[in-house]
């Protein structure tokens, strides 16, 4: 792994601040159709290419990333609901490569699985993706070939579909908070994308931490100015445990998905990779203040992004945010007769895998080692070629997700949203990502109701690469 360079890190962006919690003490931050009708002219291009940037900052070397439009993140891709989204992807990578509109339930033709849903594009070559933003909310496109190498070396970007009505507020503001692994001499991301320790643990984890491609985010901002955060967890496998301080405000939306009431925002929460979250905030910090988006990890509490605060937007505060508008609900009648699902993982290290089925013959678990694969899902290492459950258009299923395993996973649905249940049975929000933590156990209900072959996998990158990978089939 590559030299820890939080400490180069916090002299540029922490030095001047200091960040503690005021309660206790503690020191840290803790209904559209689905094809859309096909325009005649071209679609503008979406470049994947390398291109070096300044990642790190002033005074380290370049980075050489893999950026859509040789940038990282790639631009803001931003359509209103019920648009279409027609984009040339052009492969000028030294890999093939696929885009993913990760959280969009786009027809499967247009859902950019490499292996499932089309062929990676070969270097030099293009595939036109054309879908429809059924859905208002905050989104994001990705390389999905070889992803826990590709995203990692920077091909993702924000994709913001907005309400035909604009929501009552000052500025609209995407986050995407990543991390990067990095040697500080050279500038280089580090190659080491088969590492076994990520593969059989967390995951790879940065040394080098960024929010929208800088170490040292910073809006200037208004007292009782009102923003919306669309805060995106790009990173290949970081947990991002994030607090406000200066700031005050609603939770109104996870991945992309409106609650039906606005939600307090708790004192700490976290985003696992592919999460995101909307929140409505009031800038309420004074001017000459900083109101901050700050993170928690085992070290302490730390500055993501900075909001510097000069003069006024008004007197008061306004009163409390309506309610998003909901995008369509999935049909989750007859919950009771749902198909009934189970998906157990196993794996990893200190885990208690002895053996897995992998390319159709059963394996120990050192052979399964050897050759890279350290996780299983009931059993089967990686894409089989049948999928883990067979519905029909419409019906209605219920899977117990069981993370027999020491690591944290964020199981992430394509195509689809799901809802996790409560303890007592009743539905929680809207998700496509469900972070589960080691030993939890968690039921989730879902609607077939998108007609194709869908990707169901960890979205830590690493594991999904060593094992836990698998799809549902929906047929029409």
């Amino acid at each position: 792994m590559a030299p820890d360079i939080s400490e180069h890190q916090g002299k540029n962006m922490l030095s001047r601040r200091s960040f503690l919690w005021a309660s206790g003490g503690v020191a840290a931050i803790a209904a559209l159709p689905a094809t859309a009708i096909r325009a005649q002219t071209a679609a503008p291009e979406l470049v994947a290419r390398v291109n070096p940037v300044q990642l790190l900052p002033s005074g380290y070397p370049e980075t050489s990333v893999w950026g859509y439009g040789g940038q990282a993140p790639g631009a803001e891709i931003r359509v209103t609901q019920g648009a279409r989204i027609a984009r040339r992807f052009v492969n000028q990578l030294p890999q093939a490569s696929s885009v993913h509109w990760h959280g969009l339930r786009a027809e499967n033709a247009m859902d950019g699985v490499s292996g499932l849903t089309q062929d990676a594009v070969p270097p030099g070559e293009s595939f036109d993706y054309d879908l429809v933003a059924e859905d208002a909310g905050t989104f994001w496109y990705h390389s999905h070939n070889r992803s826990a190498e590709q995203v990692a070396r920077g091909l993702y970007g924000p994709l913001i579909v907005d309400e035909p009505t604009p929501p009552d507020v000052d500025r609209d503001v995407t986050l995407m908070l990543d991390d990067w692994r990095i040697d500080p001499e050279t500038g280089q991301i580090e190659d080491d994308f088969g590492a076994t320790h990520d593969l059989s643990h967390g995951g790879r984890l940065g040394n080098y931490i960024s929010t929208n491609g800088e170490a040292a985010y910073q809006l200037p901002v208004k007292r009782h100015e009102r923003l919306r955060l669309r805060i995106v967890n790009a990173a290949n496998a970081r947990l991002f445990t994030l607090g406000l301080q200066g700031l005050d405000g609603w939770l109104m939306a996870y991945d992309g998905m409106p609650i039906a009431t606005p939600e307090a925002i708790p004192e700490t929460f976290t985003l696992g990779p592919g999460q995101r979250v909307d929140l409505f905030v009031d800038v309420i910090a004074d001017a000459g203040q900083e109101a901050l988006l700050g993170r928690v990890d085992q070290r302490g509490g730390f500055v993501q992004a900075a909001f510097p605060v000069s003069g006024g937007a008004s007197v008061n505060r306004r009163p409390a945010p309506a309610p998003l508008p909901p995008n369509r609900a999935p049909d989750l009648a007859g919950l009771d007769e749902a198909a009934t699902l189970r998906l157990e993982m196993s794996g990893g290290a200190m885990g208690g895998m002895r053996d897995a089925i992998w390319k159709g013959s059963s394996r120990k678990a050192g052979d399964l080692m050897a050759e890279g694969q350290f996780w299983a899902f009931n059993g089967l290492v990686g894409m089989t070629d049948t999928p883990l459950a067979s519905l029909s258009l419409g019906q209605v299923a219920r899977m117990t997700v069981v993370n027999d395993t020491v690591f944290a996973h964020a199981m992430h649905l394509h195509g689809m949203h799901f809802r996790v249940l409560a303890e007592d049975g009743t539905p929680g929000p809207l998700r496509d990502t469900l972070l589960t933590m080691r030993g939890e156990t968690h039921e989730i209900v879902f609607a077939a109701d998108n007609p194709g072959r869908w990707a169901f996998h960890c979205h830590m990158l690493s594991h999904a690469a060593s094992g836990m990978m698998t799809w549902i089939e929906v047929t029409a």
